[in-house]
């Protein structure tokens, strides 16, 4: 009798760990995120816009284009006003056309989903040229 007691706690014992095991084995989406909101990625760029070249350093996430809102503004007028916008997840940059009217291109390629960037890449909105110079995180 003693041993059929043991067994039925053993079996318990047992139910109990493949309960806990489950829940551990489950993402922890919710604090990946709460960490990406407090480590933002630094972006820095050169911009050759109507042949001036200027710097631009930014945490991402940052839209591009004519609106005063958004962080990189740009005065090209084949630019939207809301034109793409560069975002950081999981310490990887993406770019992201907003429907622009004349489209975003990475390295000459049309953007129709984001896509991630790297350094050394060139986005090019309107007729003005966005080259990336450094990813790191932004302090």
């Amino acid at each position: 009798m003693i041993a059929a007691s043991m067994r039925v706690g053993s079996l318990e014992m047992l139910a109990a760990l493949a309960v806990v095991t489950a829940i551990a084995a489950v993402p922890r989406r919710d604090a990946v995120s709460e960490i990406e909101r407090f480590a933002p990625l630094g972006v820095r760029t050169t911009v050759l816009e109507g042949g001036v070249t200027r710097a631009y350093e930014a945490a991402a996430p940052f839209e591009i284009g004519r609106g005063e809102t958004c962080g990189l503004v740009l005065r090209d007028p084949e630019v939207s006003r809301r034109h793409a916008r560069l975002e950081a997840q999981r310490g990887v940059l993406y770019l992201r056309d907003l429907e622009s009217r004349n489209g975003t291109f990475l390295n000459g390629r049309r953007v129709t989903s984001p896509i991630e960037v790297r350094v050394g890449d060139e986005i090019d909105v309107g007729v003005t040229r966005i080259t990336v110079e450094d990813l790191q995180p932004w302090t």
